[in-house]
C-alpha cells in the first residue's frame, strides 16, 4: 500500500473495544489544554477517549528504560506504508522496534504529519501577537519539568496527533481541517514495551483541530 492510497481510504480501521471501562485500573481525566507525563507498562492497554469531540491529543512515547529510543513518525509511516493511523497500525521507534499497536478505534484516522503547535509556528501561521499563546511545545516542557523521567528539550521529536485531521493536498501540502472525531470516540493501544507517555491535550485556538475550543479527554489503562 502506498501513502497516497492510504490517504484516500474511507476509515477502514474502525473497530470497537471489548474492554469494560469499569475494569480499568486507571481512569484519568485530562483538563483542556494541559500536559501530562506518565508511565505505561508493557502489555497494558491504553484508551484515549475524546469526551466532547474534535479534541486533538498530541503524544510522544519513549522507551522508559532508555529515553533515547522514542516514537518515530518516519519509521511508523515506512513500516505501515501509509500516513494515517487506525486499528492494526504499529507505532514504531527510531530503533525500528514496535512501541504500541492500535487494537481498537472508533474514530478511524489519526495524524502523523501535523506536528505540535509552538509559539514559533503560531506566529508564522496566524499572527505575531499569537506568539505568547500556550502551545503543545510549552506543555511538553512543563510536563518534563514536573516529572523526573530523564527527559529534556533535546528529547522533543515529532509526535502523534490522535483525533486530528490533517489532509494532504494533491500538491503535497498539509491542511488543518475539522476533525473526524466526535463525543465518545476513542482509540485503544497495546504497549509493546515499557513506556513514558508525554501528553499535550492541545490548547490550540487558531485552527479547527480542536473546533476552536479545547476540551478535556480521558485516559483509561487496563492490565
Amino acid at each position: 500500500m502506498t501513502a497516497s492510497t492510504n490517504a484516500s481510504l474511507p476509515f477502514p480501521g474502525l473497530r470497537a473495544s471489548t474492554l469494560d471501562p469499569a475494569q480499568a485500573h486507571t481512569r484519568h481525566r485530562q483538563p483542556a489544554g494541559e500536559p501530562w507525563l506518565t508511565e505505561i507498562k508493557q502489555g497494558q492497554t491504553l484508551r484515549i477517549l475524546d469526551l466532547e469531540g474534535n479534541q486533538a491529543v498530541d503524544i510522544i512515547f519513549y522507551n522508559r528504560h532508555e529515553v533515547g529510543e522514542h516514537y518515530s513518525a518516519t519509521d511508523t509511516m515506512l513500516a505501515q506504508g501509509g500516513i494515517y493511523l487506525s486499528t492494526g497500525s504499529v507505532l514504531m521507534s527510531n530503533e525500528g522496534r514496535p512501541m504500541l499497536t492500535i487494537v481498537a478505534d472508533t474514530c478511524g484516522r489519526h495524524d502523523t504529519l501535523g506536528g505540535a503547535c509552538a509559539s514559533e509556528s503560531n506566529t508564522v501561521r496566524y499572527a505575531l501577537q499569537k506568539k505568547f499563546m500556550h502551545s503543545c511545545r510549552d506543555n511538553y516542557l512543563l510536563a518534563m519539568a514536573q516529572v523526573d523521567a530523564g527527559l529534556s528539550k533535546r528529547d522533543l521529536v515529532p509526535n502523534v496527533n490522535f483525533f486530528m485531521n490533517v489532509p494532504v493536498t494533491p500538491e503535497g501540502g498539509l491542511k488543518f481541517d475539522d476533525g473526524v472525531s466526535g463525543p465518545g470516540k476513542y482509540v485503544e493501544l497495546r504497549a509493546e514495551m515499557d513506556l513514558w507517555m508525554l501528553v499535550s491535550n492541545c490548547p490550540q485556538l487558531n485552527n479547527p483541530c480542536n473546533a476552536y475550543n479545547p476540551t478535556p479527554v480521558e485516559f483509561l489503562i487496563w492490565d
